[in-house]
């Protein structure tokens, strides 16, 4: 199965295809064997190695986490959050497939359970692309959450100390 995701601020597509307990996936012409744990209903262990290098895999933690709108995921591996959205082939080409053509509101959630360590913005600021936002601790990792693209934050509804549940709006850019 082939699908576009807007990774950030780029579009990627990338080719899944099952192979025996895993997947054989490609992104940007490089192809690697992934096999997916399913820890706790969110996290997954990914074992991920590619199939032109020889030698084990890697060993990645990631949490992967709805957005509010269908297609809309928020993705945390090693420490960073990115936003991403699945988009339809039919949808890619009416949009352009460019991360340009994104707009609304960017709803920043929390990827999982966990305490908010830092606020770095306020409702009136305005944000560049990948500025960071909010900074979640969560398994023993602080996962600093960041804009997708420019904007105004809108609204800050966590403060620090604060401990939410895994998908809560921490801020609203638009």
């Amino acid at each position: 199965m082939q699908y576009t995701f807007v990774i950030g601020e780029r579009t990627r597509t990338v080719h899944l295809q099952r192979q025996g307990g895993g997947y054989r996936v490609t992104v940007d012409g490089q192809t690697f064997d992934v096999h997916a744990a399913d820890v706790d209903g969110q996290a997954l262990s990914l074992l991920v190695g590619s199939t032109t290098a020889q030698g084990a895999g890697r060993s990645l933690p990631a949490v992967v986490v709805p957005g509010r709108t269908p297609g809309e995921l928020q993705v945390a591996v090693h420490g960073r959050t990115l936003p991403v959205q699945v988009v339809a082939a039919e949808r890619s080409r009416r949009r352009g497939g460019g991360p340009g053509d994104t707009s609304g509101p960017q709803r920043i959630v929390a990827p999982m359970p966990g305490k908010v360590v830092r606020v770095l913005v306020a409702a009136g600021d305005q944000v560049q692309p990948k500025q960071g936002l909010v900074v979640v601790e969560a398994m023993k990792m602080e996962n600093e959450l960041r804009a997708a693209r420019a904007g105004r934050v809108v609204s800050v509804s966590v403060v620090e100390g604060q401990s939410v549940d895994a998908g809560a709006v921490l801020a609203v850019v638009e």
